[in-house]
């Protein structure tokens, strides 16, 4: 799981540079996508009939979690787009789009639990959520050494 988490992290940092097109964050998605699902594979210790019911629950999640994660990449894009003109009008906004993001992100994650925990036990249910958390941290810590602090 390790090798995985470190290509999503190396991955996610190239949609940081800010003259990424189109083309190449959905590529990096993709990527992503298919790594995260390869770390949750790896980590996950499910009979056949869990393993089935879980799968269905997760690709639903990856699903949702897409259109969440969209906000965080159009926040980014935003920030590099204001970078050098930032205001305090913006700025705001932008924290309130964070703050925005981060509690949609995590109601997604909690309401996901809530059903994985019907279908398969609760530690391996806590386990895909610990999996996530590890992924975003990763994503998180790269992302704060290439995206620069606001100059004020």
């Amino acid at each position: 799981m390790k090798k995985s988490l470190l290509l999503i992290a190396f991955l996610f940092v190239g949609m940081t540079n800010f003259a990424q097109t189109n083309e190449y964050v959905e590529l990096v998605r993709a990527v992503l996508e298919t790594e995260t699902k390869e770390a949750i594979a790896e980590v996950m210790e499910l009979d056949d009939a869990q393993s089935k019911e879980f799968w269905t629950l997760y690709n639903e999640y990856e699903g949702l979690s897409y259109f969440v994660k969209d906000k965080r990449i159009a926040l980014i894009k935003d920030y590099a787009k204001n970078y050098g003109d930032m205001t305090d009008e913006k700025a705001d906004e932008m924290v309130k789009r964070f703050f925005a993001f981060k509690k949609e992100d995590m109601k997604l994650l909690k309401k996901y639990y809530k059903k994985m925990k019907k279908v398969i036990p609760a530690t391996e249910a806590a386990k895909f959520l610990q999996a996530i958390n590890k992924i975003d941290d990763l994503v998180d810590a790269e992302l704060a050494l290439e995206i620069p602090l606001i100059q004020s």
